[in-house]
């Protein structure tokens, strides 16, 4: 199953569930990044997770703006980059960008 096919698959599985459920997609990504353009990452209210955005740099911040919008439903658009600050507290030195869009499945 591809991973696109697999994050859907268990999106769907927690919706039916009962379980709140949040999607992470990158959208932008420049120079080195850990992930393409189209990689999702599924969270749960249990901060359960399918998928990858970063292969783990960015992950933790990631899936802590995914719980935050299951709890508020509002959708986010993260920046991560090597000249930002936060990139470096997260890891993400690989000297790319990588911008993520964070929301809420209904």
């Amino acid at each position: 199953m591809s991973d696109a096919l697999e994050v859907l698959d268990q999106v769907g599985k927690w919706k039916a569930d009962g379980k709140g459920v949040a999607v992470a997609t990158v959208i932008v990504t420049w120079g080195s990044s850990p992930r393409p353009v189209g990689s999702q990452l599924g969270v749960d209210d249990a901060g359960n997770m399918v998928g990858s955005v970063s292969g783990g740099c960015i992950e933790g911040a990631v899936v802590k703006e995914a719980l935050d919008a299951i709890k508020d439903g509002k959708p986010r658009l993260l920046d991560f980059g090597v000249t930002d600050e936060q990139a470096w507290d997260v890891g993400l030195a690989c000297g790319g960008k990588v911008q993520v869009f964070v929301e809420k499945v209904n």
